[in-house]
């Protein structure tokens, strides 16, 4: 059976935002949830697997470009990298914002996971960063600012008043949970008046107004490794949201943008250049340095070698991510050069070589067919 269209699936326009679409997609994951479709829950999960899948592939800006051009066929593999935890932020972020807010639609439940011991682990930052391709190459030491979620300090993320505790929850006595009887079946959710806590707060902190957490912003230092293209995503681990109640600290997910270069075109780990020559280099042959992110290389134009010939500069090209010891390639067209300007002695010496090569042709300036008549008559 052939896959329907995934904006026809979210039911959104082709040019939809990409709030629009998160909405989307929230509400058709909330209407085709199991409770919410006991008499058929088989089709309602058929449903919740075709929105997530159009959601996934529309989500990320490099899969929805792909879809649009190429249809599914655009989008068979998966997006995704190897090498020191590349993966895609935006998607993780925003499903696990979305399915926060179906768990706390049917359960009460908050949208961050409950650790051991009470905390709950913070939120990964997803940030975006752009990187030039000479920096790709090489990889360097950097810094990015942002804003996350830092432990409160005058109540030390407990999120009550300095000189408070928080209490046990009176409705589900401390144990974070609620039972719910359904006729033979029994079921436990997150308690609705502590999100699965176990306890409350009587007097919330002024600073964070019970949170525990206030918003900060902060630097942080990271390695750009050799090699990144746009679209890689780099985890640093630690470096998200503070956690709530002591729990850990969430994840920073670094996001590389390659800018545009002047001289080169990248395309994977081969880089591309465009060399200009002239016209006797073409015929005659000449060796010529070419600009590489290597430094200069010398290439060897061969006698006749015609315009828009490309060249190959084996292992000039990046570094791979997983093996920085080996290189993709650089390649070079060159492109033979007209000249738009010629002297009196240029033009002749042409039209010379012309009249020996049997060439046929009519100048466009008379005083030029003149001149030269005169010479070869001459």
């Amino acid at each position: 059976m052939s896959k329907r269209d995934y904006y026809e699936v979210l039911e959104v326009e082709r040019n939809c935002t990409h709030v629009e679409l998160k909405k989307a997609y929230r509400q058709l994951a909330i209407k085709y949830h199991p409770d919410k479709n006991p008499n058929d829950q088989e089709a309602a999960a058929d449903k919740f697997k075709e929105a997530s899948e159009a959601y996934e592939v529309l989500s990320d800006a490099d899969k929805r470009a792909r879809y649009d051009r190429y249809g599914h066929e655009g989008v068979k593999s998966s997006f995704g990298q190897g090498g020191f935890g590349w993966g895609d932020f935006h998607h993780q972020a925003d499903v696990e914002d979305i399915f926060g807010d179906i768990f706390s639609a049917f359960f009460g439940g908050g949208r961050q996971r409950q650790q051991r011991g009470g905390g709950t682990r913070g939120r990964d930052v997803g940030v975006r960063y752009p990187i030039t391709l000479e920096e790709a190459f090489s990889g360097k030491e950097a810094e990015i600012s942002f804003e996350r979620l830092e432990q409160c300090e005058p109540c030390t993320g407990s999120g009550c008043k300095p000189g408070t505790k928080p209490i046990t929850c009176i409705q589900c006595a401390g144990r974070g949970v609620v039972r719910t009887s359904r006729g033979f079946f029994t079921m436990e959710t997150a308690c609705p008046h502590c999100h699965g806590e176990g306890t409350s707060i009587p007097e919330p902190c002024t600073s964070c107004n019970g949170q525990g957490r206030i918003s900060q912003k902060v630097r942080v230092s990271f390695t750009i490794p050799s090699g990144v293209d746009s679209g890689m995503t780099l985890r640093v681990r630690g470096d998200g949201e503070a956690g709530m109640r002591g729990g850990e600290r969430g994840d920073l997910l670094i996001r590389f943008e390659m800018e545009e270069h002047q001289q080169f075109k990248r395309e994977g780990n081969d880089i591309y250049f465009e060399e200009s020559i002239t016209y006797p280099m073409a015929a005659l042959g000449a060796r010529i340095d070419v600009p590489s992110l290597h430094g200069e290389e010398e290439l060897n134009i061969p006698p006749g070698t015609q315009t828009h010939k490309v060249f190959k500069m084996k292992g000039k090209g990046m570094p791979t991510t997983t093996n920085g010891s080996h290189y993709g390639d650089q390649y070079v067209r060159v492109v033979v050069e007209v000249p738009t300007k010629l002297n009196q002695k240029q033009k002749e010496i042409l039209a010379e070589y012309a009249h020996a090569t049997g060439d046929k042709f009519k100048p466009a300036h008379k005083s030029f067919l003149r001149s030269l008549k005169e010479k070869l008559e001459g």
